[in-house]
């Protein structure tokens, strides 16, 4: 009589031996679990999820894992329905505020015409370029304060002319400037005569 045993990957379940598939059956219902939708209240704006406030369903592992512990997000109860209202009026208010308070900085920010002088060579090339940092500095003489990370710039500017130029203040809010690059001595040979004096 020969004895045969049961290799580790065989499971013994309720009497009933599993195939030797190399699958944990508890670790695949536990993924499949993870997998089903749930519902959760979003406390801050999300892109591409929602926005504050909203009821929006997403992956349960995703909820626990990330959304839950983050205080992102919290189930759907009535109570919490109250708190994400409140918390939501509160900081549309405050949002409100910010918004007026960027808005009325674009105005100044288009109301300030930027010039920014350059050496070219004898071909109109630039020597060096302008950078968000230029731009930034241009306006900080002009007492406005310009952060250089909110300046839409996908690369400096390298010869003359002008460019429309986009400023990011706030989500809601985007300043749309033109930048004029000028020959630095064609700039300073401009500059307007004195009167002549008159002599006695």
């Amino acid at each position: 009589v020969r004895n045969v045993r049961k290799t580790p990957t065989q499971i013994d379940n309720g009497g009933k031996t599993c195939a030797a598939t190399g699958v944990n059956p508890l670790h695949d219902r536990l993924t499949r679990l993870n997998e089903v939708a749930m519902e959760v209240i979003l406390r801050e704006t999300i892109d591409n999820l929602g926005r504050r406030g909203e009821i929006v369903d997403v992956k349960r592992g995703y909820a626990r894992n990330f959304l839950l512990p983050q205080k992102i997000a919290l189930p759907v109860t009535d109570a919490n329905k109250r708190q994400v209202e409140r918390e939501r009026e509160t900081v549309e208010l405050r949002e409100s505020e910010e918004r007026q308070v960027e808005e009325d900085h674009a105005k100044r920010l288009q109301s300030v015409e930027c010039v920014i002088a350059r050496r070219v060579g004898e071909t109109n090339t630039l020597y060096g370029s302008v950078t968000t940092a230029d731009i930034s500095e241009f306006y900080e003489k002009q007492q406005i304060v310009v952060d250089k990370r909110k300046i839409q710039l996908s690369e400096p500017l390298k010869e003359l002319g002008e460019f429309q130029v986009a400023i990011r203040l706030h989500r809601d809010v985007t300043a749309e400037i033109t930048v004029k690059v000028v020959n630095e001595s064609a700039s300073t040979t401009d500059e307007p005569e004195q009167a002549p004096t008159s002599s006695e």
